[in-house]
């Protein structure tokens, strides 16, 4: 059985010191294969937010996989956020998008981040069909008879929110994968857990959401997922853990909620008039 811990949306910045104390002492604890982050590592994606971030990353001590979320992209510069958005990641560059290959588990990443979109709200999900070749392409280099794991930071399709277009080429993305016989395609973003199967065209499909470890909180406590995987069966065991202690059934949403923001902060900045917001989004 293979233990994996799946987190996301840390945002330093307004992160949870208590959660993610916890968070890390699970993990010097119990020793997972490796660490999951789909995506938010910050706040405003600010240096000192990512220094912060990679710093408290470091002191992990397993392997760890991160996804850029909409928040990691640069807020203010737009012309590193168009030319080098990466550039206050390298802390952490070896971990960005990474393949893991552990024993007879292959974690696989799927960008969904856009650095810009043919719409007003930037921080929506994309998948083209580059990362989309990319991300096939590495499931079918993956060990022969590995359960294969995607991780991303948005959700591919909302469930029950019709016509929201909550990521771009996510239905398509999602159908390829369940025709590769993926395990799950884990995610971020909303801010709340979730585990729930989608049809697709190509068959069903598990689709699994961490909550956050920051402060900003929709309407669940602080948490992240535990994954048990048996390599051999292919199954999956997911248990939602929490600083409440709330029962992992009650921490989970039953679908993908079409808006999950939370709370606007004091002092978050809003975009000057005449400029349209890259990425401190009406949808989060």
């Amino acid at each position: 059985m293979t233990l994996l811990f799946h987190i996301s949306d840390l945002h330093f910045g307004l992160e949870d010191p208590a959660a993610l104390a916890w968070l890390a002492d699970c993990v010097a604890r119990e020793r997972p294969a490796a660490v999951l982050i789909t995506g938010d590592l910050t706040m405003r994606a600010r240096p000192r937010e990512f220094a912060a971030a990679c710093d408290w990353i470091g002191t992990l001590d397993v392997p760890v996989t991160v996804e850029v979320g909409n928040h990691d992209l640069p807020y203010f510069n737009l012309v590193e956020r168009f030319f080098d958005p990466y550039r206050r990641i390298r802390g952490i560059e070896a971990l960005l998008e990474r393949e893991l290959d552990l024993p007879g588990v292959a974690i696989v990443p799927l960008k969904t981040t856009a650095r810009a979109q043919w719409r007003l709200d930037w921080s929506k999900g994309r998948v083209t069909p580059k990362a989309l070749a990319r991300t096939l392409a590495a499931i079918d280099g993956a060990p022969p008879g590995s359960r294969i794991l995607v991780t991303a930071h948005h959700p591919l399709v909302e469930a029950g929110t019709k016509g929201r277009a909550l990521t771009r080429g996510g239905a398509r993305a999602l159908r390829e994968l369940a025709a590769r016989g993926v395990t799950a395609v884990l995610t971020g973003h909303v801010h709340d857990a979730f585990d729930l199967v989608q049809s697709t065209a190509a068959g069903p499909i598990r689709m699994i959401g961490a909550g956050t470890l920051s402060r900003r909180i929709r309407s669940t406590p602080p948490s992240f997922n535990a994954l048990r995987l048996d390599p051999a069966t292919g199954a999956l065991d997911v248990s939602v853990r929490n600083l409440a202690a709330v029962p992992t059934p009650d921490m989970q949403i039953r679908d993908i909620p079409p808006d999950a923001l939370p709370p606007r902060e004091p002092g978050d900045p809003v975009a000057p008039v005449g400029t349209v917001p890259p990425v401190d989004p009406p949808v989060h």
